[in-house]
């Protein structure tokens, strides 16, 4: 499983090659940057997780930032931004907004519903009451979902850290109970 994360994670220098990080140049040379440790590990999956849900563009370079900033392991960062992907945003998303309407109190229409009609305003621009609809679903979508999306992204963020600190030291414990019993019990 090992061998198989690190075909999917970033090299230290393709990172340092990206064109989006190369304005962080001698800082992501710091060693802790890429040392596997339960801290270090524990917080960039928590950092990737939180930028991967809380904003839909520039993940990577965002958690990178991050990671670099709190001296997190940036590969892990990089990775769990993967938690939004093609397949995942559509599920994501819409439970992020119902969440966000159920904490508003408002039950507007589902993003992709139509919006009633309104008097159009008279306006210079022909044909412009699409721009003004469309304006409307963004009002109407936007709030219930930056509020749906800032809960999952704090709560899976802060989750999958103490999720990923508690299945380190459960390895830990393993492999020490192992030695031990492999040293006959002392």
């Amino acid at each position: 499983m090992l061998e198989r994360w690190r075909a999917l994670v970033p090299t230290r220098d393709e990172l340092q090659r990206n064109r989006w990080l190369r304005w962080l140049g001698p800082a992501l040379h710091h060693p802790r940057l890429w040392h596997l440790s339960r801290r270090g590990l524990a917080l960039g999956i928590a950092l990737g997780v939180f930028f991967g849900l809380l904003i839909p563009l520039a993940q990577i370079p965002f958690s990178a930032a991050a990671a670099v900033a709190l001296r997190a392991n940036v590969p892990a960062a990089v990775a769990s931004t993967l938690v939004t992907n093609p397949a995942t945003f559509g599920p994501i998303y819409y439970a992020a907004w119902r969440v966000g309407a159920a904490l508003l109190g408002e039950e507007g229409p589902a993003p992709g519903e139509e919006l009633p009609e309104v008097e159009p305003a008279e306006s210079a621009v022909p044909d412009a009451g699409w721009f003004s609809r469309a304006m409307r679903q963004v009002a109407a979508v936007g709030k219930p979902l930056l509020l749906g999306l800032s809960i999952f992204a704090v709560g899976m963020g802060l989750l999958s850290y103490f999720l990923a600190s508690w299945i380190w030291s459960l390895r830990v414990r393993r492999r020490r109970k192992r030695r031990l019993a492999a040293r006959g019990g002392t």
